[in-house]
């Protein structure tokens, strides 16, 4: 099963591709940015067409994205909110299996803790896909967790913590 974790944002996306028929192995994971300067309407389009690359090449059975939570910033929420439509909306269209995740149940789902710190989490993503280093950026190493957690979550998958 290959699984494309998600963690939305509109200045950047984190994405990351694992396959849990292959010895937990990670295929792909980075972050697609969007240019500040450029109108929301560019970098929303920015993103749907950086995702249909990703659908085109990896060829994802189900996605796995993360549910916004609280802002503080009105505008910011908004934006997200609008990025977050695109990336379900891409995820249906080049997909059709999608799962959505909180961060308590993410965090729950690797570390045990729904209130896990950063560098925890970070730390469980390194470790159980057996790389040799944490994935950078924050956003990719998020998204990677978000796959993760779908495999952990979802009883029919094949897919070992350790």
């Amino acid at each position: 099963m290959r699984i494309l974790g998600i963690d939305p944002g509109y200045a950047i996306v984190g994405f990351g591709i694992i396959d849990t028929e292959k010895n937990n192995e990670v295929i792909d994971y980075g972050v697609i940015e969007t240019p500040k300067e450029d109108p929301l309407p560019i970098r929303l389009q920015h993103i749907e067409e950086s995702l249909r690359v990703i659908f085109e090449t990896y060829r994802p059975d189900e996605v796995a994205i993360e549910e916004l939570f609280y802002f503080k910033n009105q505008k910011t929420v908004i934006q997200v909110a609008q990025a977050r439509g695109v990336i379900v909306l891409a995820s249906q269209k080049y997909c059709g299996r999608i799962f959505e995740y909180t961060p308590i149940q993410i965090k729950q789902a690797l570390t045990g803790n729904g209130h896990a710190e950063k560098k925890q989490m970070q730390y469980m993503v390194k470790n159980v896909l057996g790389l040799s280093s944490i994935p950078k950026p924050d956003d990719a190493a998020d998204a990677l967790a978000v796959a993760i957690c779908h495999s952990q979550i979802n009883p029919r998958l094949n897919f070992n913590m350790m």
